[in-house]
């Protein structure tokens, strides 16, 4: 298997979707996870489920998918809750990870030694993504 493939130019926030806005801390394109780095820029950063720090994995809840595309320190819109279309195919009812890969999504299988268990959400239909992040705090064997 592979990371979830994404259309930046079909992100859309669903309705309800609770979103955060912000400046980015490096090229980010819409559909990327990303997550606050509180412990030293303040920015959002791209997201990693085997990143060192667990602020990075999704252990915060500053977590979110980036509903544009921004260059290092220009301003960004993330949601952090909701439905979300992400111009991806799903399987309906399939529960998505946070990715090894900064910033991408990928289902269980891709889920490989030294990566953190973060769910970024369950496939609501074909189309949608109901973002509800859960870290774990779990590295897979």
């Amino acid at each position: 298997m592979a990371d979830i493939t994404l259309t930046p130019a079909s992100v859309v926030a669903g309705t309800g979707a609770t979103t955060k806005t912000g400046t980015a801390g490096a090229a980010i394109a819409a559909g990327d996870f990303v997550y606050l780095d509180t412990a030293t820029t303040g920015k959002w950063q791209l997201a990693d489920s085997d990143a060192a720090s667990a602020e990075a994995r999704g252990q915060t809840g500053n977590i979110g998918v980036a509903l544009n595309s921004a260059a290092a320190n220009q301003p960004i819109v993330v949601q952090t809750g909701g439905p979300v279309t992400l111009g991806a195919v799903f399987t309906a009812g399939q529960t998505l990870y946070l990715s090894d890969t900064p910033g991408k999504l990928c289902p269980l299988a891709d889920i490989t030694g030294g990566d953190y268990y973060t769910i970024v959400g369950l496939a609501s239909s074909t189309s949608v993504l109901n973002i509800d992040f859960q870290y774990s705090g779990v590295a897979s064997p």
